[in-house]
């Protein structure tokens, strides 16, 4: 592979990780694939561009670059309240549709359904709020420089390298150490007779929205600092994301980040060797490989 190409794959990868962790926790805990996920990230990125666009607005030196970076202190701030922005509305879209399904005891068909519908809403609200034409947090050249091996990255890509190593470390931690940590684990093992000991489950489900939302908002601002951002970014990170979801194994954490990394690295590998035009099938390939061949994942346990 050519060098550069491993590059690419690695920032691809992460961004397919992060995005992969929300899915994995979903199903782990909440036992349905949830295929509006992917809208979490484009509207984490939207959320950060209006944010970012507002303080710089208000105040010309945010958008002053950082350092080395093509951003000002006007995108980290406005991260941050993306992620919340991003998590609020994953719990009220779960208030509003999930819960009532789950009340209910819909079955798993219907609350997959469902997320189709909430997909199809939330994709069509952004489009008719932000248009379909791409934006960018900065349009500022960056030159990439020889980092070893061959190798070449920009300062923004770096960062975002950093920055997925640093939140997936984070969130190992706070699944194997704390005690929401063991209550999600917990949950994902049986979910009746966890509230039978005590554990709040919907303390758990909200956590669970609210960490996979806060994920893929940090996915969808790396992607808009890298690429761009459009409407249709979440549909299109949608098949990588269950891809390496399910070939990291459901439930890992770490698990869906290598598998992000490898999604991201096998696409690279593709547009080099058989054209950019066959790059969205590489995920559809390795999800039904890894479906005939090992359907528990790399990580995870048969059940």
């Amino acid at each position: 592979m050519n060098p550069q190409a491993l590059m690419d794959g690695l920032i691809t990868g992460s961004m397919i990780g992060l995005g992969a962790i929300g899915v994995t926790l979903t199903y782990s805990i909440l036992r349905f694939a949830n295929f509006a996920h992917g809208e979490f990230v484009a509207w984490g990125a939207y959320f950060a561009l209006a944010v970012s666009g507002a303080l710089g607005y208000l105040s010309g030196s945010l958008l002053t670059p950082i350092g080395p970076f093509s951003f000002g202190w006007s995108l980290p701030i406005a991260a941050v309240i993306a992620v919340a922005l991003t998590a609020g509305l994953a719990l009220l879209v779960d208030a509003v549709l999930f819960g009532p399904l789950r009340e209910r005891r819909s079955a798993v068909i219907i609350l997959v359904m469902a997320s189709f519908g909430a997909a199809l809403t939330l994709r069509n609200l952004l489009e008719f709020i932000f248009t379909s034409q791409p934006a960018y947090f900065t349009k500022a050249l960056q030159i990439a420089f020889p980092i070893g091996g061959g190798l070449r990255a920009t300062p923004d890509q770096l960062l975002t390298l950093g920055v997925a190593a640093v939140l997936v470390a984070s969130v190992h931690l706070l699944l194997t150490r704390t005690a929401i940590g063991r209550s999600m684990r917990a949950v994902s093992e049986n979910q009746q007779l966890s509230g039978v000991v005590g554990i709040d489950v919907r303390k758990v489900i909200r956590t669970v929205w609210v960490l996979g939302a806060g994920l893929a908002c940090i996915a969808g601002v790396m992607a808009g600092l890298l690429v761009q951002i459009r409407p249709q970014m979440g549909l299109d990170l949608l098949l990588p994301l269950f891809a390496a979801a399910i070939l990291g194994g459901i439930g890992s954490v770490p698990g869906a980040m290598i598998a992000g990394l490898i999604v991201g690295l096998a696409e690279a590998l593709a547009v080099q060797l058989i054209g950019a035009e066959w790059r969205s099938a590489i995920a559809f390939v390795i999800l039904v490989v890894i479906l005939l061949l090992r359907p528990q994942g790399l990580f995870g346990r048969p059940e």
